[in-house]
């Protein structure tokens, strides 16, 4: 009787790596959003310790591949890399009139499938938009190119006002520098707070920025005078936000009429006193929730906010959460050596 043969089963996916990040390289490349993701996830930070993200870059087609700037680029990986990673980063696209191969786009929903997290920086967009991981989704790009966006895929839900969307599974950056706002924020989701402000430290940069894209969009440089006659009284206020600041009294401080003053703010700070001092507030209760385990009540009297209810209003209005799950998510994680 012959033997009975055993039948070939498929192969099971295999489950994301979560600490695996890998970076898409292609002829074209952009070589500072592709250097965004390299300082954050790819240098060593031994003071992270061993659970730190580990780097690699894929390449989508066969070199050396053209970079901005004059540079080629040969990459030690291919698309394989895609099967096992954790999380995706592409930067911005060659333009956002070049279509994206098939290739790239299965590898990406495949990945996606997978349970991977997928980043776009500045154009990249256009790459997950191509790939169909965006329909129904909110996201956004550069300011330039999101009336492009939304013509080209009127299923998204293009947002030209902020720096980043993060959609859980798929975060989306504006313009190059958000990239590193995005990134940043990917740390601090991971992380934790303290282990964000420490990369951020090392790039010299702050470990995030308030506000939108739009403040960035043809604004006026502030005269130096002005920002060396309010900033000594922006940080007074700063050093008393459990205080009330009305408008008349920071004016007078600043030796100035309210209307003077409110017109003179804004083209400093970028914001109305008001606008201005919420997010300060913000900023305050956002780093008591990460760092402390002060009651909430607390941190909205320590913030200015009066009450837990006005707390309350505020994260929900800005950042479309509650301070308590807030503070469950971004609560510090991991432990950090002494840097």
């Amino acid at each position: 009787m012959p033997n009975a043969r055993t039948p070939s089963l498929p192969r099971r996916p295999s489950p994301p790596d979560s600490r695996l990040v890998v970076a898409l390289a292609y002829d074209g490349l952009c070589t500072f959003e592709f250097g965004v993701a390299v300082e954050i996830f790819g240098l060593p930070r031994p003071e992270m310790g061993e659970d730190w993200y580990r780097f690699a870059v894929c390449a989508t087609e066969p070199g050396p591949l053209r970079a901005a700037g004059g540079v080629r680029v040969l990459c030690d990986g291919g698309r394989e890399l895609l099967e096992t990673a954790g999380t995706i980063v592409v930067p911005g696209w060659r333009g956002v009139d070049a279509p994206v191969p098939e290739v790239i786009r299965d590898a990406l929903r495949r990945a996606h499938a997978r349970g991977a997290r997928v980043l776009s920086l500045c154009s990249g967009v256009f790459v997950l938009a191509a790939a169909g991981l965006l329909a129904g989704r909110a996201c956004t790009t550069h300011w330039r190119y999101a009336r492009a966006l939304a013509d080209a895929y009127p299923d998204l839900v293009v947002r030209p006002d902020v720096l980043y969307v993060d959609e859980g599974s798929i975060l989306t950056a504006a313009g190059s520098a958000a990239g590193i706002d995005l990134c940043l924020h990917l740390v601090r989701r991971d992380f934790g707070a303290a282990a964000a402000s420490s990369v951020a430290r090392r790039l010299v940069v702050p470990p995030h920025r308030e506000g939108g894209q739009a403040q960035f969009v043809e604004a006026p440089v502030p005269r130096a005078r002005e920002g060396a006659r309010l900033g000594p009284l922006l940080d007074a206020v700063r050093a008393s936000l459990d205080r009330p600041h009305g408008i008349a009294a920071m004016a007078r401080a600043a030796g100035m009429s309210a209307r003077t003053f409110q017109r003179r703010f804004e083209a400093t700070t970028g914001h109305p006193p008001g606008e201005w001092l919420v997010l300060e507030r913000l900023a305050r209760a956002r780093a008591l929730l990460e760092t402390t385990d002060a009651a909430l009540d607390d941190v909205a009297a320590a913030c200015g906010f009066g009450t837990l209810a006005t707390l309350r209003h505020h994260f929900r209005t800005r950042l479309a959460t509650s301070p308590g799950a807030y503070r469950r998510r971004f609560r510090g994680r991991a432990p950090l050596a002494a840097s």
